[in-house]
């Protein structure tokens, strides 16, 4: 192989390794940062780009998601001297690579410091009641001190939160022995109110007893009356009608003239009966009262001979009729 030869495959080897180190492909949600001679040249944003080899230095890409910072707890004192351990989570997304490549050192680092300092402000103001009911006004702050604050390193704090409040130990349990007795207060409240509940609804229930027997009974009585009310009714219409057919009627004059000659048949049969028979029998009425007369007559001659003699005294009422 001739000199030439060697020289053209060197060359040729040369070319191919710039253009490999000359393309650069950007993914997606990153920034690179080119600079040239050691001076920022541009940031490549997604997608394949061209750089100078030998020349132009790349950085390693830089994330553009939101990043999620878990703090360790920060030892803060409260208004009223109570020194409690508070861990913060900051969610912050970087908004300008050559900001953040350029602006501060160790980006990461320095969140973690500015937020432990304005947390210790923040809660130096707070008592330790306001401390753990003021999550979200103490978050709000945050995040605005720290969102302005990291506004020229290119980063934007989109949340901060709290993760957790750990008072001192002594404090926790005056606070667990107060939330004790207020779950004691609730349940003795709770109690009470269902005692309550209890005794008006059985009252109640009662009442509507006394009510229900009480209708009860008056209706029962309303019934009675008005039952005894349709019998008496039915009773007089009943007599009523009764006197209206004894009314009406109009019975045959003979067969009350039979009626009374039998009468007197039977009277006539008595051995010491005295018998006055009207000449003409016009009227039952006068029959019937004859008769009674004949009847207490006889009665009363009875007792009198029976007094007398012992035996009955026998009149002949053929020789007084003579």
């Amino acid at each position: 192989m001739s000199p030439w030869a060697i020289v053209l495959i060197v060359i040729g080897l040369l070319l191919l390794i710039s253009l490999c180190l000359s393309v650069r492909i950007v993914r997606q949600a990153t920034a690179v940062v080119v600079e040239r001679l050691g001076k920022y040249r541009k940031t490549l944003d997604t997608g394949v780009h061209v750089v100078l080899p030998f020349f132009d230095r790349t950085s390693k890409p830089i994330s553009l998601k939101e990043i999620v910072a878990d703090f360790k707890p920060q030892p803060v004192i409260t208004k009223d001297n109570v020194t409690m351990q508070i861990d913060t989570v900051v969610y912050f997304q970087i908004t300008d690579a050559k900001l953040y490549t350029y602006g501060v050192d160790h980006p990461v680092r320095a969140i973690e410091n500015l937020t432990a300092t304005t947390l210790r402000n923040i809660v130096g103001e707070l008592e330790l009641d306001q401390t753990l009911t003021s999550r979200d006004t103490v978050n709000s702050k945050m995040r605005m001190i720290l969102d302005e604050a990291t506004d020229p390193w290119g980063i934007k704090i989109n949340r901060v939160e709290l993760k957790n409040i750990l008072p001192p130990k002594d404090i926790q349990d005056a606070m667990d022995k107060q939330m004790k007795a207020e779950r004691e207060r609730r349940e003795q409240i709770l109690r009470a109110e269902g005692e309550k509940r209890s005794s008006i609804l059985v009252a109640e229930g009662e009442k509507q007893a006394k009510i229900l027997r009480a209708e009860a009974d008056k209706t029962a009585r309303i019934l009675e009356a008005e039952a005894k009310k349709e019998a008496l009714i039915a009773i007089a219409e009943g007599e009523s009608k009764a006197i209206d057919l004894i009314n009406s009627a109009s019975p045959d004059a003979a067969y009350i003239t039979l009626q009374g000659f039998e009468a007197l048949k039977a009277l006539a049969d008595g051995q010491s009966t005295k018998i006055i028979v009207p000449s003409e029998i016009q009227n039952v009425a006068g029959l019937l009262t004859s008769i009674t007369e004949t009847i207490k007559t006889d009665n009363i001659k009875i007792e009198k001979s029976k007094s007398k003699a012992g035996q009955p005294k026998i009149e002949n009422d053929n020789k007084k009729s003579e």
